[in-house]
This record gives structure tokens, C-alpha cells and sequence, in this order.
């Protein structure tokens, strides 16, 4: 009878390899499209890219009055009505006062405000490990969300939405 003898090195090996072998590394991506509402111009994309735990959120708006807007995650990825008000509110999964992001309390949905040049175009990204794209956690989970683009600026003080004016284009967070 033969025996077979395992060094530690192997073993070490083994584990290793099978721990290379899990999808945590592995990136998802959404790439959206924005609708304009409340009679606006506003047309635009957004991407949201996980990868190694984290999101990278970017969007791309045009058409805005030049200055500074809000852009928030909303509760529903529905944009059917003419205002966007079919979105809901802002996505508040942890029950917490809207804010500014990373100060304080704030929603998960309170991305914050960017500006829009003399053209009307902006830009705003954000990485964040507090997101995930189909991860099935409530308290995470971006997907069956809405994203909408606000006329003016959040204040980041007013309940329960910041005061950030009529919502000017619409995504719905799906695949």
C-alpha cells in the first residue's frame, strides 16, 4: 500500500488556487440612458461599474441651465410620469435624514450636486463600497432603483429631499 504525503506547500497551494477561482474580482457594469421630463431638454447618460466591492458611478448630462443641479437615487426605477414623480422618493433603505454625502446622516440615494457649464453640460462621479449592482441586499441594491437629474441644487439641509426643484431627465436602474 502506497502512501501519499501532502507537504504544507500543496496544501497552501490548493487553498489558494481554489480561493482565485471566486467572482469577488469580477467587475458588472450598467450603462443607462436619461429621458427628459418636465418639459426639459436634458438628455444624458450614467454608468455604474462594480468592481472588487466598490461602485463607480459617472454621468454625463446636457441640456441643463448652466449652473448647479442635484442628482439623487430615487426609491422606484419607473419614469413614466411627465415630471418624474413616478421615480418616488429619494432611495432611503437605512431610514435616515437626507444630507450630504459622507457628512453626517444622509440617504443612500444622496449623491449631491455637480454644475453644468455654459453649454449646459456636467459631469459628477462617485465611488463609493455602499452600493452594489444586484447583490440582493436592500440596504445596497442600486437595481429597480430610478436616478434623477433636479432642475437646481440640493441645499442638503431641507427634508426630505433638499429642495432641489423639479425633476428635469430620468433613469431607471435596471439591466
Amino acid at each position: 500500500m502506497k502512501k501519499i504525503i501532502f507537504s504544507t506547500a500543496v496544501i497552501v497551494a490548493l487553498i489558494i488556487g481554489c480561493k482565485s477561482s471566486n467572482k469577488s474580482s469580477d467587475s458588472k457594469k450598467l450603462d443607462l440612458t436619461f429621458e427628459a421630463k418636465s418639459n426639459s431638454k436634458v438628455t444624458g447618460t450614467a454608468s455604474f461599474t462594480e468592481k472588487n466591492g466598490k461602485v463607480t458611478f459617472v454621468a454625463k448630462i446636457a441640456g441643463l441651465q448652466p449652473g448647479i443641479h442635484a442628482i439623487h437615487i430615487h426609491e422606484k426605477s419607473d419614469c413614466s410620469a411627465a415630471d418624474g414623480s413616478s421615480a418616488g422618493g429619494h432611495w432611503n433603505p437605512t431610514f435616515k435624514k437626507h444630507g450630504k454625502w459622507g457628512e453626517g446622516e444622509y440617504h443612500k440615494g444622496d449623491i449631491g450636486n455637480f454644475t453644468a457649464d455654459a453649454k449646459g453640460n456636467g459631469t459628477i462621479t462617485l465611488t463609493t463600497d455602499q452600493w452594489c449592482i444586484g447583490c440582493g441586499d436592500a440596504t445596497k441594491d442600486i437595481m429597480g432603483k430610478g436616478l434623477i437629474v433636479h432642475q437646481g441644487a440640493d441645499d442638503f439641509v431641507s427634508q426630505p429631499a433638499g429642495n432641489a426643484g423639479a425633476r428635469v431627465a430620468c433613469s431607471a436602474i435596471i439591466k
